[in-house]
C-alpha cells in the first residue's frame, strides 16, 4: 500500500506544470576524499541541518512538487543519521544517493530503499582512478561497493566524470559495467566561472589536465553513445542530453537554463538557490511562500540568460521544459522508480 501511495503521488507531481520536478540537496559539506578536480573537500564545514530539520525540508520539497531528489554532498553517507534520512526521503521521491565509493558497502541496508545509488568511478585503471581521487585504494573500495550493492539487489549505477583525463576510456567503462548489468550515468568535468562573489558554494576551479581540449573526440563520443543507447538500455543518459552535449562541443549552446523553474539546489545549511553558482535566495523553510514572488521571478530571468556553466545535471533538467517534455519526464520517473519493479 505504501508503494502504491508513493507511485500515485509521484505521478501526480510529475504531471503538474510549473513545478520544480528535480532537486539536489547537498546535505553535508564533509568529504573523506580529495579529488583533484573538486573544491568541496577544501572548504569543509561541520555545520549542517539536524535530522528533524532535514525531514521538515523534505516535506517542503514534496509539497512544492519535487519528484526526483538527489542526495549528495560532500559524501552524504558520512552523516550519522543518513539511514533515517534515506528512509524518509525514499517514501516521498524518486531518490538517488551519491557516494564516492568509500561508504556504500557499509550502508547497504539503508541504501536498499533508494531508487538509485550512484558510485563515482573515473577509470578502469586502478592507479589512474586513485590519482584522480587522491586517495590510495579508492578504486578497490568503489568496485567493492558496486559489486556488493549489485549482488544485494540495490539499483547501483556507475557515474564517471567525462574529462580529458578519461575521454578515450568512456566507451570501455560503459561496456565494462553495462555488460555486468550495472547502468552507467555520466557527469561532465566543468568548473565554476561564477561572477557572483556570494555564490552558494564552490565545486571547483579550472584544472587544465581535466578540461576537454579534444573537442572532436568528445563529439564522436556523443555520437557513439547515442548509437549504443539504442540497444543498451543500461546507458541512462538520454539522446536529448547527448545531442545538447554534442552541440556544446560544436560551439553551439542549444538550451536555456531553467534553474529555479525546473530544478533547484539546497545546501547543507538549508539555503536555496537555483544553482550553486549564484547567491542563495532564502531557506528551504520559506521557499513555498516565495516560489511565486517577484524576487524568484527576477532570478529566473537571470538564470535563463546565464551561460556560466556546463554542469550536466543542470543541462539535463533545463532540457525538460514545457508540456511535452514534462510528459516525457513523467514517463522516465515512472519507469525508473524502483517501487514499480517490485
Amino acid at each position: 500500500m505504501a508503494d502504491l501511495k508513493k507511485a500515485v503521488s509521484i505521478a501526480v507531481r510529475a504531471l503538474s506544470p510549473s513545478k520544480p520536478h528535480h532537486a539536489q540537496w547537498l546535505i553535508t559539506r564533509k568529504c573523506n576524499y580529495r579529488c583533484i578536480g573538486c573544491n568541496v573537500w577544501k572548504e569543509q564545514d561541520n555545520n549542517e541541518l539536524s535530522t528533524v530539520e532535514v525531514k521538515k525540508g523534505l516535506d517542503v520539497l514534496k509539497k512544492i512538487g519535487v519528484v526526483e531528489l538527489v542526495i549528495s554532498g560532500g559524501d552524504p553517507l558520512l552523516r550519522a543519521d543518513i539511514d533515517e534520512i534515506i528512509d524518509y526521503a525514499a517514501d516521498r521521491f524518486v531518490l538517488t544517493v551519491y557516494d564516492n565509493g568509500s561508504m556504500a558497502a557499509k550502508k547497504i541496508n539503508a541504501l536498499q530503499k533508494a531508487d538509485f545509488v550512484a558510485i563515482s568511478i573515473d577509470s578502469l585503471d586502478e592507479a589512474k582512478n586513485d590519482a584522480i581521487k587522491a586517495v590510495p585504494g579508492a578504486f578497490k573500495k568503489a568496485i567493492n561497493s558496486v559489486e556488493k550493492l549489485h549482488k544485494e539487489g540495490v539499483r547501483v549505477a556507475v557515474t564517471p566524470t567525462i574529462s580529458q583525463k578519461n575521454l578515450y576510456e568512456i566507451i570501455d567503462i560503459t561496456n565494462y559495467f553495462t555488460s555486468k548489468g550495472i547502468p552507467v550515468w555520466y557527469c561532465l568535468y566543468t568548473y565554476d566561472t561564477s561572477i557572483d562573489s556570494n555564490q552558494l558554494f564552490r565545486i571547483g576551479k579550472v584544472n587544465d589536465d581535466f578540461v576537454i581540449t579534444d573537442k572532436q573526440s568528445m563529439i564522436n563520443l556523443c555520437n557513439q553513445l547515442i548509437e549504443m543507447q539504442k540497444k543498451n538500455k543500461r546507458i541512462l543518459i538520454s539522446t536529448k542530453i547527448l545531442e545538447a552535449l554534442r552541440a556544446l562541443y560544436e560551439e553551439k549552446r542549444i538550451w536555456k537554463c531553467q534553474a529555479l523553474k525546473n530544478f533547484l539546489v539546497v545546501d547543507h545549511l538549508g539555503r536555496v538557490s537555483g544553482c550553486h553558482n549564484h547567491n542563495y535566495l532564502g531557506s528551504i523553510f520559506d521557499i513555498e511562500k516565495k516560489w511565486n514572488s517577484p524576487l524568484y521571478e527576477e532570478r529566473r530571468r537571470v538564470y535563463h540568460d546565464c551561460t556560466q556553466c556546463n554542469y550536466l545535471c543542470y543541462v539535463a533538467y533545463s532540457l525538460y521544459s514545457g508540456p511535452r517534455s514534462y510528459a516525457s519526464l513523467a514517463r522516465d520517473q515512472w519507469r525508473n522508480a524502483k517501487l514499480l519493479f517490485k
